[in-house]
């Protein structure tokens, strides 16, 4: 896209693909599953010319970012230290210790660890889709989601290394990951196997209207190119983080934080999600939280579907503190 540059930068023994534009403030764009650094071109183009750097990465193991070979490679500390690497590359500490982020879906749960492990590191951050889930000794997040929604949700069944690459190669993996992104109502994935997304695969998929021919090909290409296993190995890595993170129960994020998700968004109608986000829990585990909106009509791909309301909603933001 015009003016976006592209580079790679060596980052804890990787090397990360980044797009940026623009000059000023930095803002690092983390993006979800099954995206990349191009979910957020609206964004970098919007902000950049509204006096900010716009920065965001192909995470490890997705687009032009190396894709190490072990699931173990993708915990929230391996990303953590990518990130901060990253940070110390593009916005040394002597010149800007602290930095704006945006994180949708993954990105988001990105985002929360980086606020918890290193508020130094972070001004402000908007999220959008997925709220601050705290550490809970009680529930091991993966158990947890078989026992509320069964074998066939797609948490569980991301989880067996090689099962779902294998199914997804049958359809086809650029068009298994349009099938994701067209993915728009409240209710939860399931991907039984022999009946991925229940309609016949012999048909096109049908593109949301924010989803461009021109933006699929984007997307099919590049995952056609890579593949998809370094993206499922985030979910591999929902238990271990779960250990990794015990070290912060009951730790608060204590960095400014303003939050968005669609009343459509399949996180949204999660068990119990309604309840922590509008009736305290939220507020507690994250006492800095300007506000927690929720916006009608709108799925789980909010800065795709209404881009120019989000990024005006990110310029609101961050304009409170510089």
């Amino acid at each position: 896209m015009e003016g976006i540059q592209h580079k790679t930068v060596s980052v804890n023994g990787i090397n990360m693909h980044i797009a940026e534009k623009g000059e000023g403030p930095l803002i690092l764009f983390l993006h979800g599953f099954p995206e990349l650094w191009y979910s957020w071109r609206n964004q970098i183009n919007g902000l950049a010319a509204l006096g900010y750097r716009a920065l965001a990465p192909d995470l490890r193991g997705y687009g032009g970012t190396d894709a190490p070979d072990s699931v173990a490679d993708y915990t929230c500390c391996h990303v953590m230290g990518d990130l901060i690497a990253l940070l110390d590359t593009v916005a040394p500490q002597e010149k800007e210790d602290k930095v704006f982020v945006v994180g949708h879906d993954w990105g988001a749960i990105i985002a929360w660890y980086l606020c918890l492990f290193r508020p130094d590191r972070v001004k402000a951050l908007f999220n959008l889709s997925v709220p601050f889930i705290p550490y809970d000794p009680r529930f091991k997040p993966v158990e947890t989601w078989k026992a509320f929604y069964g074998k066939d949700h797609y948490i569980v069944r991301f989880q067996e290394p090689g099962v779902m690459e294998a199914e997804f190669a049958e359809i086809g993996v650029g068009r298994a990951v349009l099938e994701l992104l067209s993915y728009r109502v409240p209710d939860p994935l399931y991907l039984p196997k022999g009946n991925l997304f229940g309609h016949p695969l012999d048909s096109p998929v049908n593109l949301p209207p924010w989803l461009s021919e021109k933006d699929a090909d984007y997307y099919a290409t590049q995952f056609q190119i890579t593949g998809i296993t370094g993206a499922l190995n985030y979910y591999r890595n929902f238990d271990r983080n779960w250990e990794l993170s015990a070290p912060w129960w009951k730790s608060q994020i204590k960095v400014p934080v303003k939050f968005a998700m669609g009343d459509l968004d399949l996180v949204y109608t999660m068990p119990g999600m309604k309840d922590y986000i509008h009736n305290g829990g939220f507020n507690r585990d994250v006492p800095f939280l300007e506000e927690a909106l929720v916006i009608n009509g709108v799925s789980h791909w909010i800065h795709q579907e209404i881009p120019d309301q989000i990024n005006q909603l990110l310029f609101d933001f961050f304009s409170k503190f510089h």
